[in-house]
């Protein structure tokens, strides 16, 4: 018996009211466990395969059937080896199979595993292969404020910034998604990626961390879906082309092509892996006379007849040959043309025993069977016939005596596969050797690399060590430069302030902070300030205008974080409710002396600081009187409540 879903081995659990598993060909184990014991022992071995008769058994429900499949580790999948949506009994479909069967639970539970290894069964799933990875707020950005309007941005730039790497990992990983974001003040309060894969193939996981979450979601289907465990695997003749690339045809038995495959990397086990997902040799031929030992280790891997032509195919009618079929190079056509060759052969003979093989017996295997025992199809039907009567009736045949030509027959194919096996034996020596050389070849080829890697390695700390000594150089002159511009600076400001006796008071020393000043209060003037001279946090404002300003404008100046606006005129009411509601103070420019020359001005620091602190007094007065105006309405309303409740008593 074989439990291989692929070719090869997979560890597949069956489960009915009670639960066995079934590993590695005859290996059985059997166990009566809990449900909750179930999914811990799922969860610990990972299995390929979960086998039922009946998945609602495992879940009362279709959200409980959902829930269970979304805890399914990523590689497990649910089998419901009875069918579809209108499944049939076990024992019918274990007796279709051969496998055996009984009533109590456990045999169910073993039934329904070796059926899902014999890749019998349809897949339950619930989820497409599309993933969402949602990043977003981590926590509430609160309301109001000056404090927490940064609050705001700093969280909206944490989404941002951890939104880009998310991006940035899953373009490293090759994978098609699509992305939306949601723009909020000081960047993103959500970014949504849809990516066309599972969730185990994403390289991000569900976190929280301060600022920010990532939640990651498979999409889930309209309703439950149900695929088929494995293809139906037909016997098939198989073209095989040897070499540096090895190149494999598979045609049914109509002589139609039915793959093609070409590889220069994949070993022996992975071509054979190819070949028996995708149908069962029933003969294996070549293109060349004789066979290459490669093609009949093949054809021996198969147990399957085999087929060379008289003489090399000519590459003209190999070209004629597979002239309405598609392939991708020359190896993979020889293939082909040595499978379509192979059928032609015995096309005839396809065709005769298609005419004689009665509708309940498979034409493929009384094919194979013809084939590979040489011997009429009404032999094999008969041979047939009677051991489906021994399976059913347990009846025994009395074998007739054999011609002395059949004993010498017999003789002879009893040598023939005595050598065969010494043969089998002596090239599996000469593959062990050559395994070990290739070993050896692999390590000396590491070997080589690493050695490489360390040459790199040395010759990069080399150039990055002539870089530093470069880039210290020219620290060093433009040092040397900074050094003398900055002399020449200190030279021009005293010359300038023995020019400017206006300004002597710089010379000296009193206490000055300078003022950058913009011509009116609107966004324009802003942006011209800005753009000519900077402005930047807690720097003193000069408006020679304060007067017209809006909302855009007020907001455009707090957003800068002045330490302090002096204004020349009235601010309009909704100007100062901004400026209050962002904490940034002003006053008249009156009181402050602001000197200019040229494009410079600078003011006392006694007199800014004296604006500073009346407009915190201000503000603190502001604060109490809506504080006692709230108190007030409070008192007003608790009053009227009182006065309705006695009219009403």
């Amino acid at each position: 018996m074989s439990t291989r879903t692929t070719a090869l081995d997979a560890l597949v659990f069956g489960v009915d009211v009670q639960s066995g598993d079934v590993r590695d060909g005859e290996h059985v184990d059997r166990d009566v466990v809990s449900h909750r014991k179930l999914r811990r022992l799922i969860d610990r071995e990972e299995p390929d395969v979960v086998a039922t008769d009946n998945v609602y058994e495992l879940a009362e429900d279709t959200d409980a059937l959902v829930a269970l499949l979304r805890d399914l580790p990523d590689d497990t999948r649910l089998v419901q080896v009875t069918g579809a949506e209108q499944p049939e009994p076990l024992s019918r479909v274990a007796k279709r199979h051969g496998v055996p069967y009984g009533k109590k639970p456990m045999k169910e539970a073993e039934a329904a595993a070796r059926l899902a290894a014999a890749n019998v069964g349809q897949v339950v799933s619930a989820f497409a292969d599309t993933t969402r990875v949602k990043v977003s707020r981590g926590r509430s950005t609160g309301k109001g404020g000056w404090s927490e309007d940064r609050y705001t941005r700093r969280i909206h730039g944490n989404v941002r910034k951890r939104a880009r790497e998310v991006e940035a990992q899953l373009n490293d990983a090759g994978l098609d998604f699509e992305q939306e974001v949601t723009e909020k003040y000081g960047g993103y309060s959500q970014a949504l990626f849809t990516v066309e894969t599972r969730p185990s193939d994403i390289p991000v996981s569900t976190s929280r961390n301060g600022d920010v979450r990532v939640e990651i979601e498979q999409e889930r289907r309209d309703g439950i879906d149900f695929s088929p465990l494995a293809k139906r695997r037909d016997h098939v003749l198989v073209g095989i082309d040897p070499g540096t690339t090895t190149a494999v045809a598979l045609v049914d038995l109509d002589g139609n092509p039915l793959d093609v495959y070409s590889t220069r990397t994949d070993d022996t086990a992975a071509v054979i892996e190819w070949i028996i997902e995708r149908g069962r040799p029933l003969l294996v031929a070549a293109d060349v006379e004789p066979m290459p030992e490669t093609v009949e280790k093949f054809r021996r891997s198969f147990d399957a007849a085999g087929w060379a032509p008289a003489t090399d195919l000519p590459v003209d009618g190999k070209k004629h040959r597979t002239r309405d079929a598609t392939y991708d190079n020359d190896h993979e056509r020889d293939a082909l043309a040595a499978a379509l060759y192979a059928y032609d052969a015995h096309a005839d003979q396809f065709e005769r025993i298609a005419r004689k093989v009665p509708p309940q017996f498979d034409r493929g295997e009384v094919t194979a069977t013809v084939l590979a025992e040489e011997e009429s199809v009404e032999a094999v039907l008969d041979r047939m016939v009677v051991e489906e009567s021994d399976d059913e009736d347990g009846v025994e045949h009395q074998a007739r005596e054999l011609t002395a030509e059949e004993k010498e027959i017999n003789r002879l194919q009893e040598r023939v596969d005595r050598l065969e096996s010494h043969v089998s034996d002596l090239q599996d020596t000469v593959t062990e050797k050559e395994t070990e050389i290739e070993e050896y070849e692999a390590e000396l080829s590491a070997a080589r690399r690493e050695e490489r890697r360390e040459a790199r390695e040395r010759r990069e700390v080399t150039r990055l060590r002539r870089e530093n000594e470069r880039l210290e150089a020219e620290l060093a002159d433009q040092q040397e430069r900074t050094e003398a511009v900055e002399a020449k600076l200190d030279e021009l400001k005293r010359l300038w302030k023995l020019d400017h006796s206006n300004f002597a008071d710089v010379a000296d020393g009193t206490d000055l902070v300078p003022v950058k000043p913009i011509e009116q209060f609107t966004t324009n003037a802003i942006e011209a300030a800005d753009d000519a001279f900077g402005l930047a946090e807690d720097d003193v404002i000069f408006l020679r205008d304060a007067s017209g300003a809006g909302r855009s404008s007020a907001e455009r100046l707090a957003a800068v974080d002045p330490r302090v606006v002096l204004k020349n005129g009235t601010l309009s009411e909704q100007a100062r409710e901004i400026l209050h509601e962002h904490g940034v103070p002003y006053g008249p420019s009156e009181g402050v002396t602001v000197r200019e020359i040229d494009e410079l001005a600078v003011a006392e620091e006694a007199a800014v600081e004296a604006v500073v602190d009346d407009w915190a007094e201000r503000a603190a007065e502001r604060e109490q009187e809506q504080t006692e105006s709230m108190v007030d309405e409070l008192i007003s309303e608790h009053r009227a409540e009182r006065k309705k409740e006695q009219r009403s008593g």
